[in-house]
């Protein structure tokens, strides 16, 4: 039988920035306490860029450490993706100013604009761009200012987000390791729980709309949390199946890091012990796009992705949308 062809991760890394909000310095600036922002979130800190730092400059600075990772150059990268809900601009897109600030003009490059599951999409449009010859190497980021369209008057969900970038060289695999199936849904129907307002044509920029605080990210959290839970479990669970592969075949589940309160619910739906299910929201917040691959890059680090070893990465995010991806390292 024909060996079924695969992508696999070649590289990782990810950066952050230098400036460190804690629960403490939030309870100065809106009113809440660190008790409350814990038991509700696990979060404890996040990483906050600077007035001059934009989604691309993160992302900048992530690819360095990924390709140096991956022992590959500029000039390796056939394609630049970069997975966003904040983009420097509406147009052009971030991974132009990302391949400009890369002197990669020997490659295309494009946006992905699904929310905190861009990643996830990035990755299984790049398995049929490898395998079809279009692309040998990809070089795929997630990436957020998330703090740049946070109200900071608003403690359900200033409290939520940090910055970030993270990501992966993918590339064709030769052996056994790599993706295994992927599963991936939208409902477009949900869009309105999870919204920027202003600034599009839907709703253009004015004096008005800044004045209503239209510019700030605005979420109806019980119904996310409800739908996030749900999804991310039915998908996790249809990926297992397409990869013939039962829960008690999955070593480390990594979800996307939104909060908690969702990763345990997930787990607890999937009936998979706590240790299986890693956990690092508590040290960045949800940093969207940047979570999955973050996670990866310092379980790789720890020495915990061991050859052969089945991996779900799974994520949900606003649009709605919700994918899951069987991996084995």
């Amino acid at each position: 039988m024909e060996k079924q062809r695969r992508i696999k991760i070649a590289g990782t890394g990810f950066y952050v920035p230098d400036q460190i909000l804690t629960n403490a310095d939030l309870e100065k600036m809106v009113n809440t306490t660190d008790e409350w922002i814990v038991t509700r979130t696990g979060i404890r800190e996040r990483h906050i860029a600077s007035a001059e730092q934009s989604t691309s400059d993160l992302c900048i600075e992530a690819a360095h450490r990924i390709l140096r990772h991956a022992h590959l150059e500029v000039k390796d990268i056939d394609l630049i993706l970069v997975a966003t809900s904040t983009p420097d601009n509406i147009f052009p897109s971030t991974a132009c100013r990302v391949q400009q600030g890369l002197q990669a003009d020997h490659a295309p490059a494009l946006d992905i604009s699904v929310g905190c599951t861009g990643v996830l999409y990035g990755m299984i449009i790049s398995q049929g761009l490898i395998l079809s010859g279009i692309a040998k190497r990809i070089l795929l980021i997630g990436a957020e200012v998330l703090t740049k369209v946070t109200d900071w008057k608003d403690r359900s969900t200033c409290v939520l987000f940090g910055d970030a970038a993270g990501g992966f060289v993918l590339e064709e695999s030769h052996d056994d390791s790599g993706m295994l199936s992927h599963y991936w849904k939208a409902d477009g129907s949900l869009g309105d729980l999870l919204i920027l307002p202003a600034g599009g044509t839907r709703i253009p920029a004015s004096v008005q709309t800044v004045a209503e605080g239209l510019h700030y990210l605005q979420m109806k959290g019980n119904e996310v949390f409800k739908h996030a839970v749900k999804h991310m479990a039915e998908a996790a669970e249809e990926a297992l199946k397409r990869a013939g592969l039962n829960k008690e075949d999955v070593d480390i589940v990594i979800p996307h890091q939104a909060n908690t309160r969702i990763i345990d619910a997930v787990g607890e739906r999937l009936r998979l012990p706590k240790e299986k299910v890693y956990v690092n929201v508590d040290r960045y917040g949800n940093v969207g796009n940047a979570s999955i691959p973050i996670a990866v890059h310092e379980l790789k680090q720890h020495k915990k992705l061991r050859p052969g070893i089945n991996i779900i990465l799974d994520a949900f995010g606003a649009g709605f949308t919700w994918a899951s991806i069987v991996y084995r390292w």
